[in-house]
């Protein structure tokens, strides 16, 4: 079963620039260098300037797991803590993908 993981990082004032270049970095190394890490979407959601989310889809929660070993998370992880003033983390098994509907509709 496919592993979710969804974060609502709570940003300092000033410090959106500087995070989203950290997350970014983060989102596109855990997809091109793990191949576990099937999906990895930043967020920022309207009108809120100091929020940014992240939903990550792994193939298992072993591959969430190694995402949290790797040099790049390490680096995010690190750098990012002094830009949040707080966040929240929702770990989950992804039970249903409205991606998958849509990809059968494009295909017929």
């Amino acid at each position: 079963m496919l592993f979710v993981v969804v974060v609502e990082f709570h940003l300092k004032p000033g410090t959106r620039s500087q995070f989203r270049s950290l997350i970014d970095a983060n989102a596109d190394a855990s997809v091109k260098n793990e191949p576990g890490c099937l999906q990895f979407d930043v967020l920022e959601p309207e009108g809120e300037g100091d929020r940014v989310m992240l939903h990550e889809i792994d193939s298992d929660k072993a591959a969430f797991d190694a995402h949290l070993r790797t040099e790049h998370f390490q680096t995010f992880a690190s750098a990012s803590e002094a830009l949040c003033l707080g966040k929240s983390v929702t770990r989950g098994n992804l039970v249903f993908s409205g991606a998958d509907v849509a990809s059968k509709r494009l295909r017929a």
